[in-house]
């Protein structure tokens, strides 16, 4: 086996986004062009050599191509070991886990995350650190810079390797470990929550809940844990074998795309609880009976309930929300007497907070939530979260939901989603905000008055970094916001998002469709941006 150095020149558009880099397969199958972002990265990092790399994805098309074009070049790099999830699958909070229990100096994941997979679909990669989470813009920023000036790469010229057995070989100098993707992932969910209680609620015969994993990457963890250890019947998980194109679905559980989830729930003799993750398992989509959940209310319960759960009895040492999400975190903290933290989108943002201790509950609007426990969000450690206060408490969802909405108030919120704008259609309905925002402070539409107008910026209380124009805040006396931000998730064109959010005290009100209780909010928010004119879409793509 010989290391090879292969000449090669940059390509421009390598520019990692919020959770790495994503595009088309067909972009990433170009000579080159994965060899080239991989060996940005290891351009970028010092002091690797010998040190442990975690390897895997969401098992997507590609993946498994992918996964041997790294190991080589981490081999040809000088990394010592690579621990590489059997037949290169392994969730992203469970790659999180496993860098931080053997103290491996960083992962490389490879999903798109909830983008669809399949040869004329989505592929993605990005980096983890030692601490088990995204990489900061520091280190992304030279990456992309890195990948604007390569001239070659490194690989080792040899056989593929078997990572579909479990055990060690050798590549060149390196060890190849291919490890048990879920054991040390369900290891690490047995020490938080009380696996005794919740294996009672599954098995005593008057609850039932559905896991609907999507065909993604959670599929072997939900059969594992719910059903195997916890002792759910089978059939409790579906859509719960991995593969390459997620069953031709869009593995993004929300309730237009976890449709059959959806139905089940809502329907006549729906499970007691429903679940669903998306294509990396770091997303969570919480159903009851016939009660959809918002992200915003879900972070807000598992907060004011976080007590019940053994590995949070001691309490929170406070929370960080998203910057879309809702203002509902913050009042179960201002209850407790701990901080809430407000970051911008992107899990990245909350790792200085949990590394230093200020926070322990992190959620974001678009379905993510987690803890300290991991650095990145992680779905179904929601489930399992939820799934112990169900056991605790004896309620079912929407009572529990209920329950909080009468002792906090309720936060009316919703997200549009305009998916695959042209992009410049995208730019130029924010250049039209942004002209309107020095004249917004002070004006009146219909009931509501703006009482600010800005683009979102933050400064790390942690290290002083400042990230600039995260997205655009219209707020309202009353309190009420509107948000505008662009998302980079996408692989087509542009994703709008809106974020509408209206706070209510009155219990009378409680009842009323999130839709209508925000109906005044959507009309303002389109006479601010004009969202017709500029998208060309009558409505939105997705609302949740």
């Amino acid at each position: 086996m010989s290391i090879q150095t292969l000449a090669t020149s940059p390509f421009a558009d390598q520019k990692p986004g919020t959770s790495g880099l994503r595009k088309s397969v067909s972009i990433f199958q170009q000579p080159h062009y994965l060899e080239n972002f991989v060996q940005a990265i290891f351009n970028s990092l010092e002091g690797f050599q010998g040190k442990t790399l975690v390897l895997g994805g969401d098992g997507r098309y590609y993946n498994r191509e992918a996964v041997q074009i790294i190991l080589k070049m981490a081999a040809a790099n000088g990394f010592g070991r690579v621990k590489v999830g059997q037949g290169g699958i392994l969730s992203t909070p469970a790659a999180s886990c496993i860098i931080r229990k053997y103290g491996a100096f960083g992962g490389i994941i490879l999903s798109a995350s909830h983008n669809p997979g399949g040869p004329n679909a989505d592929f993605g990669i990005k980096y983890n650190i030692g601490n088990g989470g995204p990489a900061p813009e520091k280190v992304t920023d030279a990456i992309f810079a890195n990948s604007k000036t390569i001239t070659e790469y490194k690989q080792l010229a040899a056989p593929d390797v078997d990572i579909d057995r479990l055990g060690e070989s050798r590549l060149g100098d390196m060890v190849v470990e291919v490890i048990d993707s879920v054991s040390d992932y369900q290891a690490l969910m047995e020490s938080l929550f009380d696996f005794d209680r919740i294996q009672h609620l599954l098995t005593n015969g008057s609850f039932r809940m559905c896991m609907d994993s999507l065909h993604a990457v959670t599929g072997p963890y939900a059969h594992a844990i719910f059903e195997k250890r916890l002792g759910a019947p089978a059939g409790t998980v579906i859509h719960g074998v991995p593969l390459e194109d997620f069953g031709g679905g869009h593995p993004d559980p929300n309730l237009v795309y976890a449709h059959d989830l959806v139905e089940l729930m809502f329907g006549p003799d729906a499970p007691d609880f429903g679940a669903a993750s998306d294509g990396d398992g770091d997303r969570n989509m919480i159903l009851g009976q016939r009660f959809f959940v918002t992200p915003s209310d879900s972070l807000a319960v598992l907060a004011a309930n976080a007590k019940l759960v053994p590995g949070y009895k001691d309490g929170l040492a406070g929370i960080a929300r998203s910057m879309p999400t809702s203002a509902a975190a913050d009042r179960v903290a201002a209850r407790l007497g701990i901080d809430c933290y407000e970051t911008p989108t992107g899990w990245k943002f909350f790792g200085n907070l949990l590394d230093a201790g200020k926070a322990t509950l992190c959620g974001e609007e678009s379905f993510g939530t987690g803890s300290n426990h991991v650095r990145e969000k992680d779905g179904l450690w929601a489930v399992l979260f939820w799934l112990n206060i169900l056991a605790v408490r004896q309620e079912s969802v929407e009572q529990i939901v209920r329950e909080h909405w009468q002792t906090y108030g309720r936060n009316f919120y919703s997200r549009h989603d305009y998916e695959a704008v042209q992009s410049d259609r995208a730019h130029a309905l924010v250049d039209y905000i942004h002209a309107q925002m020095p004249s917004l402070k002070g004006k009146t539409f219909g009931a509501y008055t703006v009482d600010y107008a800005d683009d979102f910026s933050y400064t790390d209380p942690v290290d002083g970094s400042v990230s600039k124009n995260q997205g655009i805040r219209i707020g309202f006396t009353d309190g009420s916001r509107i948000v505008f931000r662009l998302s980079g998730t996408g692989t087509q064109g542009a994703t709008l998002r809106l974020y509408l959010e209206s706070y209510e005290p009155n219990i009378a009100k409680h009842h009323l469709d999130p839709q209508v209780a925000l109906g005044d909010l959507i009309a303002i928010a389109e006479e601010i941006a004009q969202i017709k004119h500029y998208t060309g879409m009558e409505k939105p793509t997705v609302i949740t």
